[in-house]
């Protein structure tokens, strides 16, 4: 506890430093709610990491947590969730976070997952965004049309850093329960992006007094399609070529610069389009292959996965701690939230289940493949932070009550993933009849 009392001290000087309290320089209270931040979420992390949970989920819950000490008299924190500088990391941590998600996987490799997990993914994006948009309507009425559209495309999403994550530590990555779920959700995250590519699309032109016109979805949805079809084939072209002659460059870290410029680069053009600039992001991604790097390998040693890896331990908690502080817990009292996220929970997870029923194949175990869907994860909370920065009219379309309800269905789905795929993994495994000895001759 004193050392709790003493963190808030600390903090307390936040608002004297953002009014430039005996400092002149305004960096003073972003790098002290850095230290704080950082630190936060390495404790949170540490402690889920303890209890069996994936450390995104505690970085999380710790933001939750310094976000809300003000209901109990202690307004310390609040000026970090509302700080305009990092608010700005937190978005390049998004954007870092989705190259990062792009760099897993490959081109060719999406092309290999086969017709299960494209199914798969394609149920897995389509129930649960009818189902979201569906009971947002039932249950928030008097909202915007809008409302209930985003929320749709938020449980579309889903967490392969998670699933994966748990297959790994069980030893299951190489069965075809794992190679399906992890395919289809490479292809559910191209499918969630586009998605959201076109619902972002159609609140801006709403929101710039335009008509719901089937016209403007087929325009950004073409955008969206084109964008990621285009810059996969360009940048598949490109990049070794680029690449090449980056490497007869003899300053140090040549590659982790060019890699970073090339994911800003195309993040910058995909929000010139009228496109989230995660969706370029992801896909510069997925464009980078260590094959492109070979001229690299005597002189950097080093992946650039593995490069990359550094910024993204110091960016990426910044998006979830700051997420988890805006989370308002106060807002659960107003009418409704509480029913809105017990449902959006049971519709993310029920419609992710279903997904499983889109497998092809004899003896596969669909309820795994169901349950590795679940996960919302980082995707989820990215998909949030951008419906809550949109405003249609002046109005928000994601508010604060919405944007708790959404917070409370991730860690929700988050939760309960790991636990519920190694038991329905393991289920599998005891079924099978016991391996008979064979007798000596």
């Amino acid at each position: 506890m004193s050392r709790l009392l003493a963190l808030a001290f600390a903090v307390a000087t936040v608002p004297a430093l953002a009014e430039g309290g005996g400092h002149s320089d305004p960096a003073a209270p972003v790098v002290l709610a850095l230290a704080i931040i950082l630190v936060a979420a390495k404790i949170g992390g540490d402690v889920a990491v303890r209890v069996g949970q994936p450390a995104v989920l505690g970085e999380l819950l710790m933001g939750v947590v310094l976000g809300n000490v003000s209901l109990l008299g202690l307004f310390v924190f609040e000026p970090i969730a509302t700080n305009a500088f990092l608010d700005m990391f937190s978005r390049v941590g998004v954007i870092i976070l989705l190259f990062e998600v792009g760099l897993e996987s490959t081109v060719s490799q999406m092309m290999k997952v086969g017709v299960s997990a494209f199914l798969v993914a394609c149920v897995g994006v389509i129930v649960p965004f009818a189902l979201g948009y569906l009971v947002t309507r039932g249950l928030l009425p008097n909202h915007s049309p809008y409302v209930a559209l985003f929320i749709g495309a938020t449980l579309t999403a889903t967490s392969v850093g998670i699933t994966a994550r748990v297959l790994k530590d069980l030893e299951k990555s190489q069965t075809p329960e794992a190679r399906i779920v992890l395919g289809a959700a490479v292809i559910d995250d191209v499918l969630g992006l586009v998605i959201l590519a076109v619902v972002t699309g159609v609140i801006a032109a709403a929101d710039r007094g335009d008509q719901l016109a089937l016209s403007e979805v087929a325009i950004t949805l073409g955008k969206a399609v084109a964008f990621l079809v285009g810059s996969l084939v360009l940048g598949v072209w490109l990049s070794p070529r680029l690449f090449q002659l980056a490497s007869r460059l003899r300053a140090r870290m040549v590659l982790l610069a060019f890699a970073l410029s090339f994911c800003f680069g195309l993040a910058w053009l995909a929000d010139f389009i009228g496109l989230a600039p995660i969706v370029g992001a992801f896909a510069a991604g997925l464009i980078l292959e260590d094959v492109h790097f070979k001229d690299f390998k005597e002189k950097q040693p080093e992946t650039l996965e593995q490069l990359v890896h550094p910024i993204s331990y110091f960016l990426v908690p910044v998006f979830f701690v700051l997420m988890g502080m805006r989370t308002d817990l106060h807002s659960f009292v107003a009418p409704g939230v509480l029913s809105l996220a017990a449902t959006l929970c049971v519709v993310a997870i029920a419609g992710k289940l279903v997904a499983g029923v889109g497998a092809r194949g004899k003896g596969l175990d669909r309820l795994s493949i169901g349950v590795g869907m679940v996960p919302r994860g980082e995707v989820g909370l990215i998909f949030a932070s951008i419906g809550s920065q949109l405003t249609v009219k002046g109005e928000k379309v994601v508010d604060s009550q919405i944007f708790s309800a959404v917070v409370v269905m991730v860690i929700v789905t988050t939760m309960v993933t790991p636990p519920v795929l190694k038991w329905s993994l393991n289920r599998k495994q005891a079924a099978l009849p016991p391996v008979q000895p064979v007798p000596d001759k």
